[in-house]
């Protein structure tokens, strides 16, 4: 096809027509008119078995252990569950090598309490009360009781500590954790308002315990990087994503773009699934191809396809 040079912004010559050219940008890259959750109109396309599967943990009320390759929508799956039960915005948990589940819990800033309240004294001013320096984390907002259940997402569990599948699973099966510095405070002070993950929001802890009403909704990723306990499994709804096929794939760019997208798409969705089968890609790099290609941009120009469609292992 030929390029429409409109499309070049950027030139790299030190001329450009400025960024108020810039086309709208696609629609899973839009944030202003999206919840903070991330859901989008566009529907989750995923199969009947692996629908029930994810209906069996709602109902067991046990963690849901989502598995599969990169890109194949395991964090997505947690957002089009919030955004289809109408359970608000989801709790992000994203683990690395450092994540703690106390930190997960609830943070307590112990620095800056006594900093405030030796300003405080120092001035004559009333102290801050001990609530403004604790934080709940994303699960220990999810385990706030309250009437309907919170989703959770724990992200990439397998880039976690060995540890932390089994000190996690404690927190799951007791439905409860403690904040000692809460529950070691006097009788007069049973009550404390906290914030939450939630932007601006407080809750209120009694005695420094917080258990929950309804076990959340526990979105788990993994992408197989490492085994998990037994005692971790047995608890958990295991759910293994595969990689779409062509008609799937198909139904994804016909959902994300519209119909029209898929009429002349053939090419570049043979392209994906060969390039697929030597090295790892994700479903939204295709995507980002027909978006492209939709724009008026020729990929095969100086190794662009290359560049969208480049694999997801290996050093770059």
């Amino acid at each position: 096809m030929t390029s429409d040079a409109s499309w070049r912004l950027f030139r790299g010559d030190g001329v450009s027509r400025g960024i108020d050219d810039l086309p709208p940008a696609p629609p899973w890259r839009r944030f202003g008119d999206r919840p903070r959750s991330g859901s989008s109109a566009a529907p989750y396309l995923i199969s009947p078995g692996h629908a029930d599967v994810v209906n069996a943990a709602l109902h067991l009320r046990r963690p849901l252990l989502v598995t599969g390759q990169p890109g194949t929508g395991k964090s997505s799956l947690a957002r089009a569950v919030a955004h289809e039960l109408r359970l608000g915005e989801v709790l992000h948990w994203p683990v690395n090598s450092r994540s703690t589940v106390s930190e997960a819990l609830y943070r307590y800033d112990a620095v800056g309490r006594l900093r405030e309240t030796t300003l405080s004294r120092d001035r004559g001013r009333e102290e801050p009360p001990i609530g403004t320096f604790v934080r709940l984390g994303p699960l220990g907002t999810a385990l706030v009781p309250r009437p309907r259940p919170r989703v959770l997402l724990v992200d990439e569990l397998d880039k976690g500590d060995v540890d932390l599948p089994n000190d996690l699973l404690t927190v799951f099966e007791e439905g409860e954790y403690e904040i000692p510095e809460l529950s070691r405070l006097p009788e007069d002070q049973s009550l404390v308002d906290v914030l939450s993950a939630d932007a601006d929001t407080e809750v209120t802890v009694t005695r420094g315990r917080v258990r929950c009403d309804e076990f959340p909704v526990v979105v788990i990723t993994s992408n197989g990087e490492r085994d998990f306990p037994p005692a971790f499994l047995r608890r958990c709804v295991r759910l293994d994503l595969p990689a779409p096929g062509s008609e799937r794939l198909r139904e994804i760019v016909a959902a994300h773009l519209g119909e029209a997208a898929t009429a002349d798409v053939e090419d570049l969705l043979d392209d994906f699934l060969r390039r697929r089968q030597r090295s790892e890609l994700a479903t939204d790099q295709l995507l980002n191809a027909v978006f492209l290609r939709i724009g008026g941009v020729d990929l095969d120009a100086d190794g662009l396809l290359e560049a969208v469609l480049h694999r997801l292992g290996g050093t770059i």
